[in-house]
Parts: C-alpha cells; sequence; structure tokens
C-alpha cells in the first residue's frame, strides 16, 4: 500500500508547476486535500490531488495538464496528513513544484487573475465577486462535482469543455517582465537558496529565473509569497514562448524556450531539460527520430529551428498539409519560424506554438491514480 501511494505521489509530481509559462489552472492544496467526501477515509490525503488533476486533464481532453499549487505553511505540519505526506509536500516546496505561503489570504485568486488561469474549486463565484470580479467571466471558476464514471470538473459560469486561455492582468504582465531576487538567504525561488559549500548544496533543485512564479503584492510591494521578504529588481526577464508536441493528433507535451535556454526536443535528448518523446513514438518512428532531433531556439521575438538529426526535419509553412510545400532541414540547417509553421519530425509527430491547437485530443487522459489503492468515490458535495 505504501509503495502503491508513493508512485502516485511520484505522478502527481510531474503534473505540478509554478513556472508562469506552462500552469493550466490554480489549486489551493490545503482545500483538496480535504475532500474526504471523495474517498471517505481520512480527514486529509494527498492522494486526493491526484483525482483533482485527473479531472482536470479529462476537461481540457490533454495530457500531461500542469497545474500551479499553494498551500498554507501550517500544511507541512498538518497531523491529518501522514509523516511520508508532509515530507512529499516540503519536497514539492523546496522544488519549487509547489508553493508555500505562510497565509493562505487570497494568494489563490491573486495568481490566477495575475496569470489569467482558472481556478479549481469547490467555493461558489459569489464568495469572491466582491474582490475579484473576474470570477464571474465564463470558465475560470471550475469546481470538482460527482459524475458517473469519478469526479469531473464543470464551470460554475457559462458553459463550454475548454479552458480557453485568458489574458493575464496588466499587474501580472507587469511583475512577469522582470526579474526579482529575494534577500532570505536559503529562497530557492527568488534567491541563491543557501550556502554553496553546504554539503547539501547538491541536493537542492532551483527555479530557474525565467521560471520565477509571481511575487506576492503586499501593500502595493512585490513580496516573496514565502518568506515574506520585499523583493529586488535583478532585471528583465528573458521572453519565452511555449511550445507544444502534437502527436497523431494529440497533445502530449508543452515545454517553453526562452531566449536564454535553448531547448531540444527529440526520442530521447542526452542531458536534463530535453523534450524526450520516445514514450509516444511508435516503432518506425522510433528508428527515423534521432535521439536530439531538432533545436528550438528564441531571440528577438523569432523562433528558430535547427535541425540535429540525422534524417532531416521538415518544415510546414503555416500548417500545410500539402507535402509539395513541406520544407527539409538537413543537419545544421536553421529556419525562423512563421507564427503558423509546424515542424515535423515524423509523419503525424509535429511541434508548434501552443495556440496553433485548441483542443488537446485526448478522450481519456493517462490517470496518475493508476497505481492508486482501490477507492471508493462517493458523491461529492457543492
Amino acid at each position: 500500500m505504501r509503495f502503491e501511494v508513493s508512485k502516485v505521489l511520484d505522478a502527481i509530481e510531474a503534473r505540478l508547476t509554478t513556472d508562469p509559462a506552462l500552469a493550466r489552472a490554480v489549486v489551493d492544496l490545503s482545500e483538496v486535500v480535504r475532500y474526504a467526501d471523495l474517498d471517505g477515509g481520512r480527514p486529509a490525503s494527498l492522494v486526493r490531488l491526484g483525482l483533482l488533476v485527473d479531472a482536470f486533464g479529462r476537461y481540457v481532453a490533454e495530457e500531461n495538464v500542469p497545474v500551479y499549487v499553494i498551500a498554507p505553511r501550517g500544511l507541512l505540519s498538518d497531523t491529518d496528513l501522514t509523516s511520508n505526506e508532509r515530507m512529499v509536500v516540503r519536497r514539492w516546496a523546496d522544488d519549487g513544484k509547489v508553493e508555500v505561503v505562510p497565509q493562505m489570504d487570497d494568494r489563490v485568486l491573486e495568481v490566477a487573475e495575475m496569470l489569467g488561469l482558472p481556478v479549481l474549486t469547490r467555493d461558489r463565484e459569489d464568495r469572491f465577486r466582491a474582490t475579484r470580479p473576474w470570477v464571474a467571466e465564463p470558465g475560470r471558476l471550475l469546481a470538482l462535482v460527482s459524475q458517473q464514471g469519478g469526479p469531473t470538473l464543470v464551470a460554475r459560469v457559462g458553459r463550454g469543455e475548454a479552458v480557453k486561455p485568458s489574458p493575464r492582468s496588466p499587474l501580472g504582465e507587469r511583475l512577469l517582465a522582470r526579474l526579482w531576487k529575494c534577500p532570505d538567504f536559503n529562497c530557492t525561488t527568488f534567491g541563491s537558496g543557501g550556502d554553496s559549500d553546504s554539503p547539501f548544496a547538491d541536493m537542492r533543485t532551483f527555479t530557474s529565473p525565467v521560471a520565477q512564479p509571481p511575487p506576492a503584492l503586499r501593500a502595493g510591494v512585490p513580496t516573496c509569497p514565502r518568506h515574506g521578504e520585499r523583493l529586488k529588481d535583478a532585471g528583465p526577464r528573458p521572453a519565452t514562448e511555449v511550445l507544444s508536441v502534437r502527436i497523431d493528433g494529440v497533445i502530449r507535451q508543452r515545454f517553453a524556450v526562452s531566449e536564454d535556454q535553448p531547448i531540444v526536443v527529440g526520442r530521447a535528448p542526452e542531458g536534463n531539460g530535453g523534450v524526450m518523446l520516445g514514450q509516444w513514438l511508435t516503432a518506425d518512428a522510433r528508428k527515423w527520430i534521432s535521439r536530439g532531433h531538432v533545436r528550438f531556439s528564441l531571440r528577438a521575438g523569432e523562433i528558430t529551428a535547427k535541425d540535429i538529426s540525422t534524417n532531416g526535419t521538415g518544415v510546414r509553412p503555416g500548417g500545410s498539409q500539402n507535402d509539395d510545400e513541406r520544407i527539409t532541414l538537413h543537419r545544421d540547417e536553421s529556419r525562423v519560424l512563421a507564427p503558423d509553421d509546424i515542424i515535423e519530425l515524423y509523419a503525424g509527430v509535429h511541434v508548434g506554438r501552443a495556440k496553433l491547437w485548441s483542443n488537446g485530443g485526448v478522450v481519456q487522459p493517462q490517470s496518475v491514480m493508476a497505481e492508486a489503492p482501490t477507492m471508493a468515490i462517493r458523491p461529492v458535495g457543492r
């Protein structure tokens, strides 16, 4: 049982991010873990986050959809969670997978407004309208309800089966245009993360500057949400562009390319940070696509694709399906991509700007709960 739960928590971890470019929804972890009526189990269970993550994947019909999770500091010592669950939340916080704050206050709504993301909750929108009128917009507040087949997300306001992107708030745009530095020596999100000579230094995971989450705003001052310290402006944030991998009509993964970090996509790129496609490829596609096949870089707002493969990389201008218009890049050849251009690594294996595909194309996303001990799903109160 313990081994199965650990595997589920590892699967959930892969769907967590505080990267503003990649997050697709915002969640209050202290609320989710207490959805006891989902399984009739303990007062608090971290595994319930997996039920919500699965429901969100079904809602947007997409695999590997990352969520931005926020937790109050008190959850790290909440004895309703097991000691292993508390340890996991601390690890997620230290690795920048979740955001920990002294008090929740309205941090979930603050992040959602800045990033233009929906909130996954069971609260009603009328609780928030006075201070956050945007929650009344269609698709901005998604509620977990019980339906045949398990927990399901529905829009509190409006209808629809997809999360339509909302613009970031003007404040969010201003804050996310800058990098920030926390004076707290041990901050792994906005700081150096402590003593580099410490014997534990190589065990820490730091948030990449370009992936910094939005600062909290306290009395109009950008503040570290975890330490409560006033942040210092550390200069402009490198620009980013989000791309999607689409295989046989299904979006398998989104990834961000920044001005200071090119990304390699291939069957199994070497090193950290590459996008590995091997697990989704047919046997023939695995033979054709190189370990590192194409490198994407961003400069001055333009994305450049460079072929680094053995067999070449296709470019479909404007997304054209006409093979006569397909362009082939040979090894070390590059092309600046127009907004609607699609890169083709193999037939049906495509990479393009995330905004090109509004639907993930998945009928039943892979569940993070596949290894979970059997749970009896009970009706969910509203």
